[in-house]
Formats: C-alpha cells, structure tokens, sequence
C-alpha cells in the first residue's frame, strides 16, 4: 500500500503537468484528462481507506518514506508521507469533493478558451493540498502550503484580463505570505527545541519543553491558520476570492484552502495542548471570526459573497472547536467535513443561477428562480437546510456538537464561547434565509444587463446539476451517519483523542435554545425579505448594515494602517537616512575635506614659506623647553 500513498498525489500532480506542458493540442480532450486524474485519485483513496478499515484501530497509521530531500550534517529533511485517520479524512474530502468539482467545471467553463489551463491548475491545486494533509513532517507539509497558496493565486486570477480579479490574487497572495512567515517561523524554532521538525519527535517531546516555548510555536501556527483559513486578522482575501469562477469558489471554500488552517491546529493538537494560552488564542480567534463573518454575509446582495462570510463564519466554527483541545478536535473536524458538502453545493448552486441569469450575482436582481430552476433550488435549499442546522440534516450533527462543546469547557470561558456560538447559529439561520429568499422565492427582478441582453433563466445541464446533487445528498445524510454509534468520534480518536467535558448545560437545553434561535434567525428573515417586496436598490441601511457592506471595515483599517502607515514609516525612514545617516556621513566627508584643503594651502612649493615655518617650531619649541625648567 505505500507506494498508493504516493500516487494519491503524483495523479493529480501528473495531470497537472500534461495540461500546463501539453499546450494547444490538449484544448479538446484537457478537460477530461483533468477530471480523469481526479478521479483516479480519488479511487486511490477510496482502496487506502477500504484497508486503513480492515485494520485494527492501533495499526492504521501507514507511513512511507521516499528519499532523503535535504542530507546535511545535523539537519536531515525527509519527502515521506503518513496515512492516518486524520489525513485520510481530508483525503477522501478533497479528492471527492475535489472530482465533484472538476465534473461540474466542464459545464460551466465550456465557453472559456482557456480550459484546459483551468483544469491544470484545479488538478495542481489538488495535489497540493494533498502533499500538504499527508506529509509526515511540517517542512514537507510547507511545500504544500506554499502549493495550495500558489495554485489559489492562479486560480483567482484566472480571468486576469479583469483589472479586480488580477488585483483579488494578489490580496490573496499577500496577505497570505503573512500568515506563511509565521509558518516557516514556527518550524525554525522547532528545530532548534527539538532538532527536528518531524511530527513523531516533535509530538513525543513536548513534555521536554518550557510552556513559553510552546505557546511561541503555537500563535505562529495560528498566525499560519488564520491566512490560510480567512481568520480575523487575516480574513480581508475571502471576499475578493470571489472574483475567480465560480468552481474555484467552491474548491478554495469547501474541500481545500481553508481547511488547511483547521488542519494545522489540529494535526498540532499535541503542542496546543501543552500550551493553555495558544489554545485559548484559538478558540478566541474562532469566536470573533465565526460572529464577524456572519454579520458580513447579513448585508452582501452579491451572491457568492453572502456565501463567502458564510464560509468565513462557518470555518471560525471549526478553529472555536479546535482550540478547545480534546473536547472538541473531532467535532471540528466532523463540522468540516459536513461543512465540505454542503457549501460546495451552495457555491455550486450559485453558479448555476450565474449560468441561468447571464452570470449576474446581485441577488436584488434574482427572485422567483424556483420555478425555472427546480434542481438548483432543490440542491441549493438542502445545503441551505444543513449548514442553519435544520433538524436531521448535516449541520445540524456537527454544529450543535461544537456548541456542546464550547459550554463543556466550563467557567466563565466555556459559558462565553458556548453563548457566542448559540448568537451565530441565529445570524446564520438570518443571512442564508435571506439568501434562499432574495434568489428564489418573490416577484422577478430581473433587469437587462450592460449589453442590453435580457436573462432567461434556466436549468443548467446534467453535467452541472449531478455533482450539485450528489453533494445535496451528503448534505442530507453524512452528519448523522457519522454520529450513528458515534462512528466519526471513534474513527478519530486515536489520532486525535477525545475527552467528555462536563457541562453546566443539559445536552438537550443546548438543542432547544439552538432551535429557538434558528427560529428566530428564519423569522426574522422572513419578516424582512419574504413578507415585504425586495427594493431592487439597497437601502442607506444602518451604521452597522453600511460597515458591513464594506466588510467591517477590515480594507479601510488595512489602507489607513498598513498602508498609509507604511507609506508614512517609509517617508520617515527616508528622512532619517537622509537627514541623520547621510547627514553624518556627508558631514564627515566635508569636513575632512575642506580640513585638507585648509591643509594642503601650507605645502605651497617656496622655500622661504618652509624655513619661517621651521623657524617659528624652533621657537615654539626654545620656548616650552624654557617654561619646563622653571626659567
């Protein structure tokens, strides 16, 4: 089976290369080829999971060693993989996941003379975030990170011919790299506490290790995960993300890019438990982002935004659980993975009504959809049902798990988390029913486009439709498979263990105050978008509503202080050089300068300058020999 292991991202990555390398012959047939390396790993991962299952739980970590990457005295760096519980779950999520996507791609970029690059990228994309889940040890899994974060750029920046999406990349990218520094920072202290960087050494000697330390390499972890998990403070690329295609959407928000950081925590489950105060940084980091996201979504009238502070909030779910240590590790996972299906069938059901209304994305000018696309109404509402935590869908299993969770930590802390949770259960039930109403349901608003072109909706084709609705279905029933005979808390376990907190709050008193505040959340949606007309201008709307608009704020803050902050430290830095620095130097050079010249006036070439010269230092000399001796 090792050599399998390997092949899990050589597929995609061989693909990769025959789409990037084979040129114009392969515009025809590129795009199969890509779903077809996906698809193959995929199977790879279905036949390592089929023998990780056959094995008892104590023997199913697989590890397989390559080669030697960097030999050097003192500091050995491996290429090696490990297959565990842990990675073979966003094994199966990405590859599948990953497929689905490739196979709706088809559909939705069939007009576009660039496919088969498209599709280069996607299977690029893939392997990297595969090399990332699976490496055994965290300079390897860097490679990985820096891959996902590449392919994410080209990616975003696929239709560079537009201005915003060329400019969206680069936000990406850049904002990115900071979250990477604190990344490739944590590994250089690791090894210099641990002399390796490897997950086995490092885990098992933890205990050898000041807390200090400790909590140094778990907030530069953290730092790592909120760039690549769209974490406050590093959240400001999410939304422009958006201006890529529509599957790219789907890919970064639901399989790939931003469960990278949920990953991270996770696998490092080890170091953030022996550091109390880089877990609580985590579960606090989750807290705000899961509200800021949501309160985001609440006033976005373009489609794959409203979905984007979706996903924002949605993965500050899963970073809440994961600093909650042994309690809630599984449960962020679980939300992960449930949280993979059902947005990737919203992402995907938004770009099917693009593809009906002339890829239009305001949602003051959709209403009504329902009747002229009833499967993307259909796959799109179950997602919908899940991810507000409808009873018996998916969301529902996994969400409610980490609001458990949050008030089991007990004290002050768990009764905070645990409320903070509860309110974004309430506003995602707000915002997702405002979406699902503004899109489907009312009066058309439908208004002719730049071009003049007026929209006639509908249903996209089978290519499109079955991958919505394969993913409506894990939408519906994942989560509570999962949860039957707590099958998913006992896959992981071993990896990432668990303990029971005890909670001050009956379990089913947790599950009447989420209902309620669903059904608050919805009624007052309801109240808002479904009983009143939709005006096709947004309002003025509320302080609140109009910072939302423009993301809380987060590109203003970054523009007044990072940017003209660093246009003002540059300007000062300037200064000083010039003024201080320079001015020394300068200074320095003049006068020794203009001392010679004074200098040099006094070698004038006449020999009677030289004899009254000798002669005034032979009296100077008669003279203080005279005053030494006291005459």
């Amino acid at each position: 089976m090792d050599p399998l292991i390997g092949a899990l991202v050589g597929a995609p990555l061989l693909g990769a290369g025959i789409l990037l390398v084979g040129g114009r012959r392969l515009d025809r047939t590129g795009h199969w080829i890509g779903c077809l390396w996906a698809a193959v790993s995929f199977v790879i991962g279905v036949v390592l999971f089929a023998d990780l299952l056959s094995r008892s739980p104590a023997q199913r970590t697989l590890t397989s060693h390559l080669f030697t990457w960097v030999p050097v005295a003192g500091f050995q760096a491996d290429v090696g993989f490990q297959l565990d519980q842990l990675s073979m779950t966003f094994v199966l999520l990405i590859t599948g996941v990953g497929t689905l996507i490739h196979i709706y791609s088809v559909g939705y970029m069939e007009h576009d003379e660039n496919r088969r690059k498209f599709f280069g990228y996607l299977n690029l994309f893939l392997a990297a975030m595969l090399l990332l889940v699976l490496a055994d040890n965290y300079l390897l899994l860097y490679v990985g990170w820096e891959g996902v974060g590449l392919a994410s750029y080209l990616l975003i920046g696929f239709w560079q011919h537009k201005p915003s999406a060329a400019t969206a990349a680069k936000k990406a990218f850049l904002v990115n790299r900071v979250g990477d520094m604190g990344l490739s920072i944590a590994i250089m202290v690791m090894f210099t506490t641990f002399g390796s960087f490897a997950f086995r050494p490092v885990f098992a000697h933890v205990g050898d290790v000041s807390q200090g330390r400790l909590t140094t390499i778990g907030l530069l972890l953290l730092l790592a995960a909120c760039g690549k998990s769209a974490q406050v403070p590093l959240q400001s690329w999410l939304g422009d993300a958006m201006e890529g295609p529509t599957p790219v959407s789907a890919l970064i928000h639901a399989a790939t890019m931003v469960t990278a950081g949920v990953y991270l925590v996770v696998r490092s489950g080890a170091i953030f438990n022996a550091a109390p105060t880089a877990q609580l940084a985590v579960c606090v980091v989750g807290a705000v982002t899961l509200v800021f996201g949501a309160i985001v979504g609440c006033a976005k009238d373009d489609i794959k935004k409203a979905l984007a502070g979706s996903t924002m909030s949605q993965i500050g779910y899963m970073m809440l659980a994961a600093g909650l240590g042994p309690i809630g590790y599984v449960f962020a996972i679980m939300h992960l993975v449930t949280h993979g299906f059902f947005k990737a069938g919203l992402f995907l059901g938004a770009g099917s009504v693009m593809h009906g209304m002339n890829d239009e994305v305001d949602m003051r000018r959709f209403g009504a959809l329902r009747t002229y696309m009833p499967v993307t109404f259909v796959t799109f509402g179950l997602g919908y049902l899940a991810i507000i935590g409808f009873p018996g869908l998916s969301g529902y299993w996994s969400k409610d798990k980490i609001i458990e969770a949050a008030f089991a930590k007990g004290g002050t802390e768990g009764w905070t988390l645990g409320a903070v949770a509860l309110v974004g259960a309430g506003i995602t039930a707000f915002y997702m029913t405002r979406v699902m109403l503004m899109t489907f349901f009312g009066d058309k608003r439908w208004q002719p486009d730049a071009e003049g072109h007026e929209p006639h909706p509908h249903e996209s084709p089978k290519i499109m439709t079955i991958p919505m609705s394969i993913l409506a279905f894990g939408s519906v029933f994942a989560g509570g498979l999962f949860s039957i005979n707590s099958a998913f808390l006992k896959w992981l376990q071993p990896v990432t263990g668990h303990s029971d907190g005890h909670s001050p709050v009956a379990t089913w008193e947790i599950t009447v105050a989420t209902l309620v505040v669903l059904i608050l959340g919805v009624g007052l949606a309801w109240q808002s978008y479904g009983r009143q007309a939709v005006p096709a201008v947004a309002p003025r709307g509320s302080l609140l509503t109009r910072a939302a608009r423009r993301d809380l704020l987060q590109d203003d803050f970054n523009h007044v202080v990072l940017v003209r902050g660093g246009e003002h430290l540059t300007r000062s830095l300037v200064y000083l050089d010039h003024t201080v620095v320079d001015g020394a130097v300068n200074g320095t050079a003049a006068g020794v300068g203009g001392l010679s010249g004074r200098l040099r006036r006094l070698q004038n070439g006449f020999v009677r300058s030289y004899a009254v010269s000798m002669l005034g230092g032979t009296a100077v000399l008669v003279a203080a020999t005279l005053l030494m001796r006291g005459v």
